[in-house]
């Protein structure tokens, strides 16, 4: 099992060759088709019905500044992929809004590659729930990189957070071609004596035979904790030195205001290291 095809986000961010960097090692790694997709957000402004204003000298400027950003995104993601040696690639100009965009491209894809929100950066059409609602929205595996830090590894050292949920299994499931080629792969299962029915007498048994099953060598760790898990799980994975977190995208709620999930919410707002989340 590989990447076939791994999809990554293209803007003018400050993060962005960061981000670029990383997916084009991903695709590399496995010999993946790489598609650089930047979107212009020009699509809010063609409504039906409103083409005279699309005319006005104002939005028509507006419009080309939009497009030139994300074409000059895109040339950078070319030189980038070049001078990394990917062969396979295209770089795709959407006009749509970034959100809805992206999510749509992923539908394409076996992986997405895109960044934390930087709250301490404007850029257009980039909301902050952005990553989330790409996450839920897309139907396919994310790769979260963080604004902040360097990252020259994702994937040596693994950390697996297992809930026995849907979500995880799907996380890890989308995990798998960096799991084979890990050189270290931890599964921790929390307080897992309040969760008896979920993980049976031997909590992460099941999923470490199954991983085995795929060529995956794991350790199983059972930890208590009275933390919530969103910080518990960056602690630990700071304390073992992983590179990749991997776990699912939670669910409480179909409000906007109470979305998502307690790890899921700690987690985007404060992760330290490359997060790969499904839902």
């Amino acid at each position: 099992m590989s990447y076939k095809t791994i999809v990554v986000h293209v803007d003018r961010s400050r993060h962005a060759p960061q981000r670029l960097r990383i997916a084009a090692e991903l695709a590399l790694r496995d010999n993946a088709h790489l598609t650089g997709v930047a979107m212009t957000g020009i699509s809010r402004y063609l409504l039906e019905g409103d083409a005279v204003n699309q005319h006005e000298p104002v939005l028509v400027t507006h419009l080309d500044y939009l497009r030139k950003e994300a074409e000059q995104a895109l040339a950078q993601f070319e030189e980038t992929v070049r001078s990394m040696g990917v062969l396979s690639w295209e770089k795709r100009l959407v006009d749509d809004e970034p959100a809805g965009g992206l999510s749509l491209e992923a539908r394409y894809a076996d992986l997405v590659v895109m960044s934390q929100t930087d709250s301490g950066e404007s850029l257009p059409g980039i909301m902050s729930d952005f990553p989330e609602y790409v996450v839920m929205n897309a139907g396919r595996p994310v790769l979260l990189v963080p604004y902040a830090g360097e990252f020259p590894h994702v994937g040596r050292k693994v950390l697996l957070a297992w809930d026995g949920s849907m979500e995880a299994g799907r996380a890890i499931n989308g995990a798998m071609p960096m799991l084979r080629q890990a050189q270290e792969v931890k599964v921790v299962v929390f307080n897992a004596e309040r969760q008896v029915n979920v993980h049976g007498e031997q909590p992460g048994a099941d999923l470490a035979l199954y991983l085995a099953r795929h060529g995956v060598k794991v350790d199983v760790l059972q930890e208590t904790t009275e933390q919530d898990s969103g910080n518990a799980l960056l602690s630990l994975a700071a304390d073992a030195n992983a590179d990749l977190l991997v776990m699912g995208c939670y669910v409480h709620s179909r409000f906007r205001e109470v979305l998502l999930g307690g790890a899921t919410r700690t987690v985007l707002e404060s992760m330290t290291l490359p997060v790969l989340m499904s839902h």
